[in-house]
This record gives structure tokens, C-alpha cells and sequence, in this order.
């Protein structure tokens, strides 16, 4: 999918939060990015992040096959023309697993270059933002900077339904989409014309 992406061809944008808890707002919001998703863009959330084994980079050299989750997770990366993340701030870091999972992508030829948005649902949450910029950044991603992937909720609590009714996060949600579907197509088209 993510090697041409005529004007009419739909984006696949693949969404990870750092957070394992069920009640996540960093969840939330990607449910209501995908349920807010204007015709042509399939934003599908990834499920699998407390599955994926602890980073042994015994279990990925060049001679052996990654556990099927991380296969899986790559799989996924690979067919997808951007990729969302949504993180809380643990410690003034990033939760274990999303770095766990950033690990497992480091040696993944489908990583580098993938235009990249971060969401952010809090704005005093500067040091997660900040390692995960160093990080993908490191990682050769294709980092995509915008005040709009900034998502400044009212109140904590809030499930899908109560985003979706309010206007002001619903605004939000659609500037946001809209820059980073702009930024992939510039993306795209920069690096065709090399």
C-alpha cells in the first residue's frame, strides 16, 4: 500500500497506544481518529502490544525467524502508509512497552522512512514527546511535526461517544488527520522524485 498512492487510492494509517490499560485516553483518542476517518483513509488500531515478547536480540539475527507477534507487528508497519502513536507519559519516559515494541522495530526494513505522527492528548507530556522523537528519529522514520497532532482533552474520562459529541475535540480529530494525510502525500511524492 504504501509504495504508490494515487490521489484516489485509500491510506492505510496503522495506530499504536503506549498504553495497556482498557480505559486508556491515549486509546480513546485513536478509536476516535478511526471513527472520525474521512472516505479514503482506514486507520486500524494495534491490538497486540502486551503480547510482544521482551526485546533479545538472540531471537532476530540474521539467520533466524522473529516470534510470529513481531513478524505480525512488522507485517503490519510494512503494508501501512503511516503510523500514529499515542502515548502517556510514565516517569518522564516511555512506557515499557511501546519502547519494547519500538525495539523490536529497530533492525525491520519496513521501518525506516515511515511518515510518522505523534499524538499528543497532553501537553505537559514534553519527555515522552521528546524521547519518542529521538528515538524514531534514530530509527530513520520519516517524522512528521504539526501542531495539529496536538489533542487537548477537557477532562479525563472520556469515552468514544463523549469525543465524538464534543465539536471542539471533533475539529481537532479531523485537523489532525487532515495534516498527516497532507504530510503523506508530500512525503510520498518528495521521495518518488528523487
Amino acid at each position: 500500500m504504501s509504495q504508490n498512492l494515487p490521489m484516489d487510492q485509500p491510506l492505510g494509517l496503522f495506530a499504536i497506544s503506549g498504553s495497556l490499560r482498557s480505559e486508556s485516553s491515549n486509546t480513546t483518542v485513536l478509536h476516535a481518529l478511526q471513527a472520525t476517518a474521512p472516505a479514503g483513509v482506514i486507520v486500524s488500531l494495534y491490538d497486540g502490544l502486551g503480547d510482544l515478547p521482551y526485546f533479545n536480540p538472540d531471537l532476530d539475527g540474521e539467520t533466524d525467524t522473529p516470534p510470529p507477534s513481531v513478524g505480525q507487528l512488522r507485517t503490519q508497519i510494512g503494508q501501512a502508509d503511516g503510523l500514529l502513536i499515542s502515548s502517556p507519559e510514565y516517569a518522564h519516559g516511555v512506557p515499557g512497552v511501546l519502547k519494547n515494541a519500538l525495539d523490536w522495530l529497530v533492525s525491520s526494513l519496513e521501518f525506516p522512512g515511515k511518515p510518522v505522527a505523534l499524538i499528543n492528548i497532553s501537553p505537559r507530556s514534553t519527555f515522552v514527546h521528546a524521547s519518542l522523537s529521538e528515538t524514531l528519529t534514530t530509527m530513520s522514520a520519516s517524522l512528521i511535526a504539526d501542531p495539529a497532532f496536538t489533542i487537548s482533552l477537557p477532562r479525563k474520562g472520556l469515552d468514544v461517544a463523549g469525543m465524538l459529541a464534543d465539536p471542539q475535540i471533533t475539529q481537532c480529530l479531523h485537523a489532525a488527520l487532515d495534516a498527516f494525510v497532507r504530510a503523506i502525500r508530500m512525503h510520498h511524492t518528495n521521495h518518488i522524485g528523487r
